[in-house]
This record gives C-alpha cells, sequence and structure tokens, in this order.
C-alpha cells in the first residue's frame, strides 16, 4: 500500500506521517518512509540523524544514476523502517518537485517501490505543483494532517483538488483526514462531509508528541522509558489499522476557494 501524506507547513505532517510508519511496522509491516521536501526532516525520529539525501547522493556521483545503490539512500532506523529523503536544491535555485519525481524514478529502477507492504510519501506542506503531486500517480491512497483552524482546511481543500485531478487519470483516492493538535474537529468534520470524505483520526494537541519529535523520536519510542506516554500511540495504531482495511473512497468534490471560505465562517459564525 502507497500512502501519500499532505497538509499544510507546520501542521505536524512529518510527525504524523514518522508515527504512522512506526504503527504500521508495530503491524508486523515492512515500512518505507520516503521524505519529500529540501529540509529532508521528515524521517529523523526514525533514522535518528538526518540522512543523506537523494539529492546529495547524486551530486557526489556526478548524476550518473546507474552508479547508485539502495544503500547509498535508503537507511534502516527504528523499527527497521526504512528511510529516503529527496533533498532539494538551496532556497530560491530550482525545482524541489523535480527533485521528487526524480527521487521517485530512482527508487522505481532500484526496486524499492515494490519491495516494502507499506509506502510513506511525506510532501512538502500544502505546494500543489506538478512536482509534488507526482507521488499520487503511484499511491494508493491520499490522507490530508489538518488542523480545526481556517487555515489549515483552506489549504486541505486545495490539496483535495489535487488528488481529484490526479485521481482522474490514476487509482488514487482520498482516505479522509486526519484531525491533529486539536480536540475540537467540527470545521474538519464539515468539510470532509462536503468532500464526501471522512475524518479517520484525532490526535489531540500533547506536548509530550512535540517534545518526542525534537528529540529525534517518535512517541512510540519515548513511551518505552515512560509507559505514561503508552495511550498517545494509540491514535496512531487505530488510523494505521483503518487504512490498513482498505477503507472504500468516494470520489472526491473539491469546493472551490469561495465555497470552502463560505463554509467555514458560517460554522464559525454560527458557534459564536
Amino acid at each position: 500500500m502507497k500512502l501519500v501524506i499532505y497538509g499544510k507547513g507546520g501542521i505536524g505532517k512529518s510527525t504524523t506521517t514518522s508515527n504512522l510508519a512506526v504503527a504500521f511496522a508495530r503491524r508486523k509491516k515492512s515500512v518505507l518512509q520516503i521524505g519529500c521536501d529540501p529540509k529532508h526532516d521528515s524521517t529523523f525520529p526514525i533514522a535518528h540523524s538526518l540522512i543523506p539525501t537523494a539529492t546529495e547522493v547524486l551530486a557526489e556521483k556526478d548524476f550518473n544514476y546507474d552508479e547508485v545503490d539502495k544503500d547509498d539512500i535508503i537507511f534502516t532506523g527504528y523499527e527497521g523502517i526504512a528511510c529516503v529523503e529527496a533533498g532539494g536544491p538551496a532556497a530560491g535555485v530550482g525545482c524541489a518537485g523535480y527533485v521528487v519525481g526524480e527521487t521517485i524514478g530512482l527508487l522505481s529502477d532500484l526496486g524499492a517501490l515494490t519491495a516494502y507492504d507499506i509506502i510513506l510519501f511525506d510532501v512538502l506542506g500544502d505546494v500543489v505543483c506538478g512536482g509534488f503531486s507526482v507521488p499520487l500517480q503511484h499511491a494508493d491512497y491520499a490522507v490530508i494532517v489538518a488542523t480545526n483552524d481556517f487555515d489549515s482546511l483552506f489549504a486541505a481543500n486545495r490539496i483535495a483538488a489535487a488528488v481529484a485531478q490526479k485521481g482522474k487519470s490514476y487509482p488514487v483516492k482520498f482516505a479522509g483526514m486526519i484531525a491533529n493538535r486539536c480536540s475540537k474537529k467540527d470545521l474538519i468534520d464539515a468539510l470532509s462531509a462536503r468532500l464526501d470524505s471522512k475524518t479517520i483520526g484525532l490526535i489531540e494537541e500533547n506536548s509530550s508528541i512535540r517534545t518526542s519529535r525534537l528529540g529525534g523520536k517518535t512517541i512510540f519510542e519515548a513511551a518505552e522509558s515512560d509507559p505514561a506516554l503508552v495511550a498517545l500511540t494509540m491514535p496512531y495504531i487505530e488510523i494505521a489499522d483503518y487504512l490498513l482495511s482498505n477503507p472504500a473512497a468516494q470520489e472526491t468534490l473539491p469546493l472551490s476557494d469561495r465555497e470552502v471560505f463560505s463554509l467555514l465562517t458560517e460554522i464559525e459564525s454560527a458557534a459564536k
């Protein structure tokens, strides 16, 4: 199963992806996590370091793709999870979206895209240009991480539109949204319903989850030394189990920008 995880920048998407990777591994699945962001920090809670990126490795080999081996770009971390970081050009130089496509092509040539039970693509923020939508061409499901606020959900709707567009040519389906860092999810539920989708999990705000990432660990690994944190792992297990059930998914029907603006502002106004 190939899953693409999207979400507005700073929403906790990489933290969610890393913890989901462990949840799948705890279900005895082989997992590959691919960071698709020039910051190349998606996998460090799994690998415990900033691993060499595909961009860096290719540069060292003068971009001779035939000289790249699996071990050059795939690194094994916590729970045996395989990690890859696409990397990208320096800020303001080149196209990071192009790098994502090239990295996926390289992994495909190396046979990595068929070597694991679960592949997670952690894709940069809310950028939905052609390069950053390439993972959708390879995915079974897309998942959006969102908080219960206007900016996050405005971006989520635009990402859903990209999923719908790719779904016309590829088999990718929109599995739903994960409510992250929030106690309420009324806005998320409302947008999910309008998208003919659903909210597939709620991860409440908790400083321990953020602290574990800052310490280079997932909450699962942090819980090994602090049993009080075990309860925080359960939402990720539940989301992983839901996705492993191969859920049916409706055709995504994204709203226009003005429609999602009206929907969210009306709900907020009614709540006051």
